[in-house]
């Protein structure tokens, strides 16, 4: 794998997994002190809404547009700045406008997110704290945008490091809410606009000393911003289509008292890998194949995707493997005191196992995506998304009556693999930089061998820290410092990675 892009994975990886470490320690303070009552249930939802339409805005459609159009622009560095500025001043325009309207509109926006809300208090508190936690889709967008600069420039610690901020700042609020005595939701709700300032403040202020500088500006529907227009629309409609996938979860989960929160921390655990191993290599990915396109070096390009892909599969696939098999542990450890009950770690936990089922195919889609966006082709993704939005439905609705609100867990996992499957098969027209090379397909086989018997070591090791009576905190280290000594022993013994490969990828 070439250094810049092993040390650009490494470098996000490495920031999103503090980023995922101090996001739980947020969610353990707010399990302990708010639980699964309705004003959580309220705050998932209010602050789902602003995550939505930023990843339907910010870092699905107008990032997926607007890095590769950049990228090729560097060359010329006064050309990218006048098309960078351009695209920040029209994504204000239009964020701004989207955001007051959303406002006006929350009562609406909270039914078709959690319909099962209506007709009790949750459903005023979502609206309340939804107007407030809104504009935070304004501050964000432009962070993700200017994120998009820096990752184009090969600059990924302030981007990745953005996030830190976030966790922080919900704890100390959380924390003097509890010591001032405030409303713990309403003081939730008002600092998470106050996050988005601190996000866009920390990257605004590395691209500016780094020589590119933003400002809110009169937007100019240029040649360049018609062509951004024609490439991110197609990517918002899919972006939307993902988040349909998302509000057809929320509203099954709606229906079932406590769904919602239980969703919402096993959402939280199975996000772990897939932030910390999927967002690196997708942050990444996509700038370095517009590079390898625009200079029509195919033989590159099959090395970033077959290295992608073998990066995603050597953390991915155990990860899943583990998380099926110690979900319950893991959720009882971190989450299960004050306010979370053993009835709530239990129910988390059966949602864990489903997602985890589906983490590969999660990250397999942030490697297979970038395929098509480094070649403006959004249009077929889109076709894709909504296939699996159908598929989605149909799971989650047609089993809800049977199986409860897992039937969300399970559609978003079924729908994911379907994804996966589409997109590696329209890969196939797509010539050398899309096939994996002899080393990514010698060591896939391998790579799930070591997963599988790693699996079958952590069931016979939970089984006996069970009965060795070992306390919450130092059995789930066992079993997770236990399980990372064995898949890293299993994956050398197999081949499924050489020794020399890890030590030059980390020396790099």
């Amino acid at each position: 794998m070439k250094s810049g892009l092993v040390r650009g994975f490494l470098s996000v990886g490495l920031w999103t997994m503090v980023s995922r470490a101090t996001g739980f320690v947020r969610d353990i303070v707010m399990a302990a002190w708010l639980g699964t009552g309705p004003m959580a249930e309220a705050f998932v939802i209010a602050l789902s809404l602003p995550n939505m339409f930023r990843r339907f805005f910010a870092e699905g459609a107008f990032n997926t547009a607007f890095v590769p159009m950049f990228s090729k622009r560097l060359d010329d560095r006064e050309d990218a700045q006048r098309f960078a500025s351009e695209a920040f001043s029209g994504l204000f325009t239009i964020v701004t406008i989207l955001s007051a309207v959303a406002m006006i509109l929350m009562p609406g926006l909270v039914w078709l997110m959690a319909s099962g809300f209506a007709g009790d208090e949750r459903f005023a508190l979502a609206v309340e704290y939804g107007r407030i936690t809104f504009p935070y889709i304004l501050l964000i967008s432009l962070a993700s945008m200017i994120s998009g600069v820096l990752n184009a420039n090969r600059r990924f610690t302030a981007a990745a490091a953005a996030p830190v901020l976030l966790n922080l700042l919900f704890i100390v609020a959380m924390g003097l809410g509890r010591w001032q005595g405030w409303d713990l939701g309403l003081t939730l709700a008002w600092a998470t606009p106050l996050t988005g300032i601190s996000q866009l403040g920390l990257v605004w202020w590395d691209a500016h000393r780094n020589g590119w500088t933003f400002w809110p500006g009169r937007p100019r529907l240029s040649p360049d911003m018609r062509r951004l227009l024609a490439v991110a629309l197609p990517a918002a409609f899919a972006g939307g289509v993902v988040q349909l996938n998302l509000l057809i979860g929320r509203q099954v989960a709606s229906r079932f008292e406590g769904a919602v929160t239980w969703l919402y921390f096993s959402d939280r655990l199975y996000q772990l890998p897939l932030g910390v191993v999927g967002a690196a290599v997708a942050v990444v990915l996509l700038p370095e194949l517009a590079r390898r396109l625009r200079a029509e070096d195919h033989a590159g390009g099959q090395s970033a995707y077959s290295r992608a892909t073998e990066f995603g599969l050597f953390l991915t696939l155990p990860a899943a493997f583990a998380i099926a098999v110690i979900a319950e542990p893991m959720v009882a450890t971190l989450f299960e005191r004050g306010q979370f009950s053993a009835h709530d770690t239990s129910q988390t936990a059966k949602a864990l196992i489903v997602y985890a089922l589906g983490l590969p195919a999660f990250v397999l889609q942030k490697i297979l995506q970038p395929l098509y966006f480094a070649r403006e082709d959004t249009k077929t993704p889109f076709r894709f998304a909504a296939m699996s939005m159908v598929v989605n439905a149909i799971v989650a609705f047609g089993l809800m009556p049977l199986i409860g609100f897992l039937a969300a867990a399970i559609g978003t996992t079924v729908a994911a693999w379907v994804m996966v499957g589409q997109l590696w098969w329209g890969t196939r027209a797509m010539g050398q930089a899309a096939r994996a090379d002899a080393r990514l397909l010698r060591a896939a086989p391998r790579i799930a061998l070591a997963s599988v018997l790693m699996a079958l070591a952590l069931w016979f090791m939970k089984d006996w820290l069970d009965t060795a009576g070992f306390s919450r905190i130092p059995g789930l280290a066992i079993l997770v410092f236990g399980g990372a000594a064995i898949y890293f022993g299993l994956s050398f013994a197999t081949g499924a990675y050489r020794l020399s490969e890890l030590r030059a990828a980390v020396r790099r």
